[in-house]
């Protein structure tokens, strides 16, 4: 394939768009299949070449590139070829202009690109349409920025005119009719580059690819589905690391990158109205959301760094680890097997490890940061109100949510709902879906949901059976292992630690196995409910992926905390998984507790999670490119267009946003559904979180293409989920504390059960474990030959268990004492008074804390006033502007300042 060079020196040469030559045909280059002369061929190869690395301009250098769509022509498929020529018919009819770029400008010789323009009337139009607002009035409400002791934050400040990029505006619904009530400097640079993206998108979305107008026949969604077109996206506006050579082009991206996406930039806050302004209001509002949870994190972080802390500072105080590492106490005492026929007795010395690292998360300041969590998570969420409302206001979103149920139906709804009916409010015809096909759909989909939720629970049901299992195994095996002599690791490498990290580990590889088979079928379920708007789309696909990730991931978590160790029985009267016939004992929890083991269940699902999904955000798509690309560098003497350049990078998949909010939602169930028994989650969150708001930032800059804007006023229904995970976090870590931590026992004992009647916890050890006579174990129960250790021999004849029993030969043998009653009376009332406090705070925290700013409220009704004052006035002077005309004929309309466009089809909500 011949090229031309155009090399000066070491680097190609750019020249101005507008220096290349005027295109005939109105600028629409025609397809190979046509006939076209080799004077006009190669007079666009040089049109091209003329052109720079960053022209996202058609070839007359004055119409900028809104979208572009690529295709592979296959010759033996006429029928992509005449949906391409509809289309693309349909697409002019509607009032865009197009221009093609032959394949033999591409640089794999093979891909056409369709560049698409939209101009004033046909943006006008569809800005009507939309129900777009557009500045009318400078903000005339002075703001007042200054914080007190504000020069503070200076090392975290960027530049103003990166953080506000573009002036302030009061705003009002556009219409096509009154564009001179509008701020309109320039038409071209009136509507942003999103808002353009936004409208063209809109067009294609609903645009017939079939001759006859079938109704299912319709949409660039269905026509890249079956691939009829291989891509569409919107342009870049440069390079990420240079700025635009033309000053008619934005560098935002530039900016971007330089002031965002870098990871020096770690320590710099978020250039939120520049984020808006470039990629739209619904990504803004993400990683709005992500920087405020960042900078909240950070408090959480500090008291659980504290109650760490104090943990290791009260490390020596541990009377009940000194006892269980005392020879004299912890070794004298004999424990019972911890499983059937394979383990044999050990002396409670062993796990003197374990109970140390225990005691840094189960102590006196668990409960305190328990408490603190339940507070915490109730001022985020209601500041983060405060924020978005001042976010709401500031990107005229205020109304957005009631326009959009009412304009924006999907098209799959418009297309599928074969029926219409009367709309009592609008007055106007309207698809529906009807009752007994909505019925259907939503029973086969809860039916589906409910299916993979069994599923995710006879995963972890095998992996408590594997931990029954494989527990005997290691125990038989590591009782004369190698490792039980290493000096430094040696005695924290024990069954309970093999056995808990195996299975948190094949937990973990399930979890993700299952997420990834699950997001399609949850995508499947969602389409087949039909829903109407893209909202209730979203919402409903929210809510089954999280319904499911939430029993995936929280379910083994919740087993230890919650299930371990409760229902184990006792000696001789044990209790099975699966009844006595299949010889898998319920697991017991070691003296030192379960708390120890739901924090190395908890540190590997969070952690393992977290670094994978690091990996997969970033390595993946800069791999993915990197080969992608490997053409363009092959050929570094051609052109390499935006468009190009683009076309090579990742598409931002329908659940790009989506899998972030639900990555971090998950985050957030972590740290607030069992941080009781990790005080350091939020500090690993917050590291992770300072890390993925820049990977975020860079993959979206760098590694994908510009996704389409689009608008939304909240963070939809993972708010509503926040708000539920809240509320339960206080019930799970009241729970956590009381069930699975050994404080309350300790108190109890401290309290009521110490024999000296001393304020300390002496003697603890021995109080909260019961005999039993070895000589009433049954045969199906009792250990092996060779399993028990060279010092058991046959003058041991009780063993201690963990619970509070009445020994044998007592009247009540092996009944509870009423020491365990009242434990779990002061649980059970620990629950209720933790319960209660919190939810009052929350409470009154809440009503307390106004959802909008008062400044905000003033701001949305001084806005509102000018709109409607503003309106009136125009309309009035208007009315004066026909009354002095003297050649004025019967008509007394107001006058169409931008008339439709003759012989263009306005595509409405309705098709």
């Amino acid at each position: 394939m011949h090229r031309l060079s155009g090399k000066r020196g070491d680097g190609l040469i750019e020249m101005s768009p507008t220096e290349s030559f005027n295109d005939d045909v109105n600028g629409y280059p025609q397809h190979s299949g046509s006939d076209m002369g080799s004077f006009q061929h190669d007079r666009e190869e040089i049109d091209k070449h003329q052109q720079s690395k960053d022209s996202i301009f058609f070839r007359d250098g004055v119409r900028r590139i809104d979208f572009v769509l690529s295709y592979v022509e296959d010759n033996e498929d006429a029928r992509k070829l005449e949906r391409r020529a509809v289309f693309e018919a349909n697409l002019r009819n509607a009032g865009l202009e197009l221009e093609t770029e032959d394949k033999s400008e591409s640089e794999d010789g093979k891909t056409y690109f369709v560049k698409i323009h939209a101009p004033w009337e046909a943006l006008a139009t569809y800005a009507d349409v939309l129900k777009i607002k557009a500045p009318f009035k400078a903000n005339d409400i002075p703001e007042n920025r200054e914080m007190p002791m504000g020069w503070l934050a200076t090392p975290i400040r960027l530049p103003e005119d990166i953080m506000h990029p573009e002036p302030d505006y009061f705003t009002a619904t556009f219409n096509k009719n009154k564009s001179d009530f509008f701020l309109i400097d320039d038409k071209d640079t009136f509507f942003p580059p999103s808002t353009r993206n936004r409208i063209v998108y809109y067009i294609m979305s609903r645009c017939s690819y079939i001759q006859d107008c079938e109704r299912d026949k319709i949409g660039i969604k269905r026509l890249l589905n079956n691939g009829t077109y291989t891509a569409a996206f919107p342009l870049h506006d440069c390079r990420y690391w240079k700025s635009s050579s033309y000053s008619n082009c934005e560098s935002d991206r530039y900016k971007l990158y330089r002031h965002w996406a870098r990871f020096l930039c770690f320590f710099k806050e978020q250039p939120i109205n520049l984020i808006r302004k470039y990629y739209g209001e619904k990504i803004g509002l993400y990683f709005a959301w992500l920087g405020f949870y960042t900078e909240m994190l950070l408090f959480a972080a500090v008291v659980g760094t504290i109650c760490f802390v104090y943990g290791l500072l009260t490390y020596e105080e541990n009377e009940w680890s000194k006892e269980i590492c005392d020879e004299k106490i912890g070794g004298n005492i004999v424990m019972c097997p911890l499983c059937d026929r394979k383990c044999g007795y050990w002396k409670l010395s062993k796990i003197c490890n374990s109970s140390w690292q225990s005691h840094l998360f189960d102590n006196v300041g668990t409960v305190f940061f328990a408490i603190f969590m339940g507070i915490w998570v109730t001022l985020f969420l209601e500041f983060w109100k405060r924020r978005q409302a001042r976010l709401e206001y500031e990107w005229d979103l205020v109304d957005f949510e009631e326009e959009q149920q009412k304009l924006q139906l999907r098209p799959e709804y418009e297309t599928k709902c074969s029926e219409r009916k009367l709309n009592v409010i609008t007055q106007e015809v309207e698809p529906y879906l009807p009752l007994t096909s909505k019925c259907a759909r939503t029973c086969l989909s809860g039916a589906t949901v409910l299916f993979w939720l069994t599923l995710i629970i006879a995963c972890i049901v095998g992996v408590i059976a594997y931990r029954l299992a494989v527990y005997a195994a290691f125990a038989s095996i590591m009782k004369d292992s190698a490792t039980s002599h290493l000096h430094v690791v040696g005695p924290y490498i024990t069954p309970q630690l093999a056995t808990s990290v195996t299975a948190s580990c094949i937990n973990f590889i399930i979890i993700m196995i299952l997420n990834f088979m699950y997001e399609r079928v949850a995508i499947w379920i969602t389409d087949l409910e039909v829903p109407k708007t893209h909202l209730e789309y979203e919402n409903k696909l929210t809510m089954k992926m999280f319904l499911f990730q939430f029993v995936n991931y929280y379910s083994s978590c919740f087993y230890v905390a919650f299930f371990k160790g409760k229902f184990v029985g006792y000696p001789g009267n044990y209790a099975y998984f699966f009844g006595s016939l299949s010889k898998l004992r319920n697991e017991e929890c070691d003296p030192g507790g379960c708390l120890i083991e739901l924090t190395t269940q908890l540190v590997i699902v969070m952690t393992g999670k977290q670094v994978w999904g690091n990996i997969q955000e970033a390595l993946v798509p800069w791999l993915m490119n990197w080969w992608g690309s490997r053409k363009a560098r092959c050929h570094p003497e051609s052109l390499y267009s935006r468009w190009e350049q683009d076309h090579d990078l990742q598409p931002f998949g329908q659940l790009g946003l989506f899998d972030e909010y639900l990555e971090m939602v998950i985050q957030f169930g972590f740290i607030t559904l069992f941080v009781a028994s990790f005080p350091l989650a939020p500090l690993l969150a917050l590291i992770n979180n300072i890390i993925e708001v820049r990977v975020d930032a860079w993959k979206l800059t760098t590694q994908f293409r510009r996704p389409v804007a689009a608008k939304a006023h909240c963070i939809g229904a993972w708010e509503e989920i926040l708000n539920a995970m809240a509320v339960l976090s206080v019930v799970t870590n009241a729970f956590i504390v009381a069930f699975t931590s050994d404080m309350i026992p300790r108190l109890v004992y401290m309290y009521a059960y110490q024999p000296d009647g001393e304020m300390n916890m002496k003697g603890y050890i021995n109080n909260s474990l019961s005999v039993f006579n070895i000589s009433e174990f049954p045969a199906e129960s009792r250990p092996e030959d060779g399993e028990n250790p060279i010092w058991f021999n046959g003058s041991v004849t009780t063993c201690r268990y963990r619970d509070y029993r009445y020994p044998s030969g007592h009247v009540k043998e092996y009944f509870h004492t009423m020491q365990f009653w009242h434990i779990l009376a002061a649980k059970l009332a620990f629950i209720i008074i933790m319960e209660h406090v919190v939810f009052m705070v929350k409470f009154i925290v809440a009503r307390l804390i106004s959802d909008v700013p008062s400044e905000v409220r003033a701001r949305v009704k001084r806005e509102r006033y000018l709109v409607q004052e503003y309106l009136h006035n125009y309309e009035v002077e208007q009315l004066k502007m026909q009354l002095q005309k003297h050649d004025h004929d019967e008509c007394t309309c107001s006058p169409m300042i931008y008339p439709t466009i003759p012989g263009h089809e306005v595509l409405s909500d309705r098709l």
